[in-house]
């Protein structure tokens, strides 16, 4: 199955700083995340971000915010975005294909995860913009994901499943902004 642009969302999850400075390597994750964001939107992908219990762990990052804006911010308790409902009268969830980003791996990216798979979505979570406060635990998030058909990618190959071939201003453009 490939990633079809037209019928595809970003969801970056639970970027927040107080739970995202306690994971070893975030600002890779950060910057990771950021490109996917960057990417989703030079691409027309619409994107969301969820923020999980707020009011405790504060906003979605600074630059993660300016890039995707508050109106497209949804706030949650649960740790599922779908278990919540907190997405559910967003247009953007009668797309087809989500693509997940952000931490933690292995609690609020897999369960949301697993819930939009459950509801019968096609769900890609990219294992370079994903992170948790310890490797066992993405690592086993990741498997976990995987053997219900919620299929691994890298940020590479979410942009060449938007671009499908060479040879176009569109991929001209874009690899010079996203593949250097």
């Amino acid at each position: 199955m490939k990633i079809e642009r037209d019928n595809a969302a970003l969801l970056v999850v639970d970027m927040q700083d107080r739970v995202l400075n306690l994971v070893p390597g975030h600002e890779t994750t950060l910057n990771q995340c950021r490109w996917l964001t960057e990417l989703a939107r030079d691409m027309n992908v619409p994107v969301l971000a969820s923020e999980h219990y707020a009011r405790g762990l504060g906003p979605v990052t600074d630059s993660l915010l300016a890039l995707i804006g508050e109106t497209n911010v949804v706030s949650k308790a649960h740790f599922s975005c779908v278990e919540d409902g907190c997405m559910a009268e967003r247009p953007e969830l009668k797309r087809q294909q989500w693509i997940l980003c952000g931490i933690e791996a292995h609690a609020c990216v897999m369960l949301t995860a697993l819930d939009l798979r459950a509801a019968g979505k096609d769900v890609f979570v990219v294992t370079d913009a994903i992170a948790s406060r310890g490797a066992e635990d993405k690592q086993r998030a990741i498997e976990r994901m995987a053997s219900v058909g919620i299929v691994p990618v890298t940020r590479e190959m979410v942009l060449f499943e938007f671009l499908r071939k060479a040879g176009t201003p569109e991929f001209k453009e874009m690899s010079k902004k996203f593949l250097q």
